[in-house]
């Protein structure tokens, strides 16, 4: 039994000679497995002169999506040129499938796209920066509404997760913190102690490192510390959760990113932080206490009678009031952060890098603040 093998006619295109506009005939068949060959033709073809030309597509016999494509390539490249491009003959099959091409391939092909500039640079980075604090200063105003909502309805505060919170952000991390502030008072004693030996002014000791660790190093450290820390754990968490669609899926039953997610970090963060930088007070003071017993022979009594003349209430509560602050700031920036994932885990570590950054970049610049504050206001 003989099988007969059916043979498409190869794609061709040639030029139609006296037409009073200048006509270019399609013949054979536009599909896959003729195109490399259809495509060198096309780029090595004698195109007419003219402002008009005519794509004449009777003499197709079959056209297949890679031949379309490359037939509406060519229509293109030839538009780009400046000339008008009319086709006729093509089946209502071909013709359909030429306009859908054309319906997604959008505009024109253009030149690849030239790098920005300097200054082009500076102002999308610029740009960019204001929708994110823009977007920034939105979500904080829903933070605040939230938070101002459930002290109105108590029963919506979520207690179990604000324990939580309050467990891995505050409890855990007593170990961290304590070592280094205790590490930062024996640096601080330990510098001082040569310049206060010179002047014998060793009683001193006690004035530098309370000042220091209670009015500004103890509530930035442990800012610093929670927002590498934690922070970083909240934009991680919320961010995973994006992705998996569970946040999501929290909105399709009803209950709300603030309420469950945010509320309950800020709320913890608010009450650990203050406690964390009075726990860091202590064994900060503990190791200046420590080195200035090593170095300058001052005696533990002495040092803290000392240090109970140096420092005031006011001094005290001056670092204090610091911490609900940058609690506030490290929660909100983690949180968002948080939410703005999108796409893959990659996002996950490039936003949780940015909640770090950004969170002890605005500690910083809220410390300063209040440095310029206080000092207005005398205290």
């Amino acid at each position: 039994m003989t099988v007969k093998q059916i043979t498409q006619p190869l794609a061709g295109i040639e030029v139609v000679p006296g037409e009073a506009i200048p006509e270019v005939r399609c013949t054979g068949a536009w599909t896959v497995h003729g195109i490399a060959q259809m495509e060198q033709e096309l780029t090595a073809f004698p195109w007419p002169d003219g402002k008009e030309l005519v794509i004449d597509g009777s003499a197709i016999s079959s056209l297949d999506t890679s031949g379309a494509w490359l037939l509406l390539r060519t229509i293109r490249f030839l538009e780009q040129q400046g000339r008008r491009i009319h086709t006729k003959g093509l089946r209502p099959e071909f013709d359909a499938l030429l306009q859908l091409l054309a319906a997604y391939a959008g505009k024109p092909e253009s030149a690849a796209p030239t790098k920005a500039g300097l200054l082009t640079g500076i102002g999308q980075w610029g740009w960019n920066g204001m929708h994110g604090l823009f977007d920034m200063l939105a979500f904080t105003g829903e933070s605040a509404t939230a938070m101002l909502r459930s002290f109105a309805q108590p029963h919506r505060i979520r207690w179990r997760p604000i324990m939580h919170n309050l467990q891995t952000a505050g409890f855990q991390a007593l170990a961290i913190s304590g070592l280094l502030s205790f590490l930062m008072g024996v640096v601080i004693a330990y510098q001082g102690a040569d310049q206060l030996q010179r002047f014998g002014a060793n009683i001193f000791i006690a004035d530098l490192v309370g000042l220091a660790m209670i009015r500004e190093l103890a509530p930035l450290l442990t800012a610093i510390i929670v927002a590498g820390r934690s922070g970083s754990a909240y934009a991680a968490q919320i961010g995973t959760m994006k992705i998996n669609e569970e946040i999501d899926a929290l909105r399709t039953i009803g209950i709300g990113t603030q309420d469950l997610l945010v509320l309950p970090k800020m709320l913890a963060l608010i009450i650990a932080l203050p406690l964390l930088t009075v726990y860091c007070d202590v064994t900060g003071v503990l190791g200046g206490m420590l080195m200035a017993r090593s170095q300058l022979n001052v005696s533990f009594g002495v040092f803290l009678n000392r240090l109970a003349e140096a420092i005031s209430l006011s001094s005290f509560l001056t670092g204090i009031a610091k911490a609900p602050v940058f609690a506030a700031i490290i929660a909100l920036v983690g949180c968002f952060q948080g939410l703005q994932v999108s796409g893959s885990a990659d996002s996950v570590g490039r936003q949780t890098t940015v909640s770090v950054v950004q969170s002890i970049f605005l500690v910083i610049v809220a410390d300063a603040l209040f440095s310029v504050i206080f000092n207005w206001l005398k205290i």
